[in-house]
């Protein structure tokens, strides 16, 4: 029987992992963005898609979800192409699958994720000297070898570009577009309605530094870690970019205290000079704080919307409560950076998520 066409391969290996599905094979493994199907390769799909049998590897199928984060590649595998050559333990993509493209087949990295074995407990010295050196590894990758931006990229080196073009995604990709379904909501827990617009007014002047690639979501649910060693999965929100943007969204997701925040920061810097990238560290100090506080603002709009709904149908007071306190977590920690005069008070939020409840029907946020 002569081979069959690439076409036909891989029409067939989506047909056999999506039988394996209806079937419920396989670990779940749900983020924000993809449920993640871990199962093991049977003979017939090995051949099909030229792998070792019985061996592990993870199925991607994206989740519905409103648009909360800038994609600037459509696809994962062609970000993972490069990002492999020159970072090893990173999982390579062994196939695209799915009619629209959408869903892929990885294999599978051995290790435990830190969010399983510390989701929010103090990280010792040697695990951040491991991330800064995957900073300065990530940073290495030629950026040539990249997908090119969108057109409407900001030139290399223009980090205020580069900023207002996230703070514009905000905006008019996040903000305004949920403002029919969230805008009482938002008004209700205290987010002023030119809070991007303002932002971006006020924050200019940021030292031009070469772009990178980056990873930009580098949090604990995407660091797995086996002998000591770490490994970053997950790179569909990678960019193309300034690097504190990378750190900045790093020490935030992470949570890491004030001290653990200042010696990352001073490990990432003391890594780039080492690895002759000093370039990236001009004017640190000054606009890692504007990333942060960029961080911190923008972050209120998923954050609160993801609080609204994941309450459940029949939300009990403890629902509302907890969600209430993830809302007020969030604007306390965007009072300054969006100069809010006054945040309002627990009652007053879960009283405006109450309100939203009863006139909306959940679905999800990535």
């Amino acid at each position: 029987m002569p081979p069959l066409p690439h076409g036909a391969r891989l029409s067939l290996a989506h047909r056999l992992l999506e039988s394996r599905l209806l079937r419920g094979k396989g670990e779940v493994l749900k983020g924000h963005h993809n449920t993640n199907y871990v199962l093991r390769v049977g003979l017939l799909l090995a051949l099909v898609i030229g792998v070792v049998p019985f061996t592990r590897f993870k199925y991607r199928v994206p989740l519905k979800s409103v648009e909360v984060v800038p994609r600037i590649w459509p696809r994962e595998a062609d970000v993972l192409e490069v990002v492999c050559r020159y970072l090893r333990e990173v999982p390579r993509c062994l196939a695209v699958l799915g009619e629209l493209g959408d869903r892929s087949l990885h294999r599978y990295r051995r290790g435990r994720a830190l969010s399983e074995w510390n989701p929010d407990g103090a990280i010792d010295e040697k695990l951040m000297r491991e991330f800064a050196s995957f900073f300065v590894r990530t940073a290495k990758v030629p950026v040539e070898e990249l997908p090119p931006p969108p057109e409407d990229w900001p030139d290399d080196g223009d980090s205020d570009g580069f900023l207002h073009w996230l703070v514009d995604f905000t905006e008019h990709r996040v903000h305004q577009p949920n403002r029919d379904r969230f805008g009482d909501l938002f008004d209700a827990v205290g987010i002023p309605q030119d809070a991007m617009t303002s932002f971006k007014e006020r924050h200019h002047g940021l030292t031009s530094r070469p772009f990178k690639l980056l990873h930009t979501d580098v949090h604990r649910a995407n660091v797995l870690v086996r002998r000591g060693r770490i490994s970053v999965i997950d790179w569909e929100l990678a960019i193309y970019g300034d690097p504190l943007h990378d750190l900045a969204t790093h020490v935030v997701r992470m949570g890491y205290g004030r001290p653990e925040l200042d010696r990352m920061v001073d490990l990432w810097a003391a890594a780039m000079a080492k690895a002759d990238c000093a370039e990236l560290t001009e004017g640190l100090r000054e606009d890692l704080n504007t990333y942060l506080d960029f961080e911190y603002a923008q972050s209120v709009f998923p954050d609160v919307m993801r609080a609204a709904l994941d309450l459940p149908a029949e939300a009990d007071e403890e629902s509302f409560r907890a969600a209430g306190e993830r809302v007020n977590r969030t604007m306390t920690r965007a009072s300054e950076p969006l100069q809010l005069r006054t945040v309002p008070d627990m009652e007053q939020i879960v009283e405006a998520l109450r309100k939203w409840h009863s006139l909306s029907v959940p679905t999800v946020v990535s």
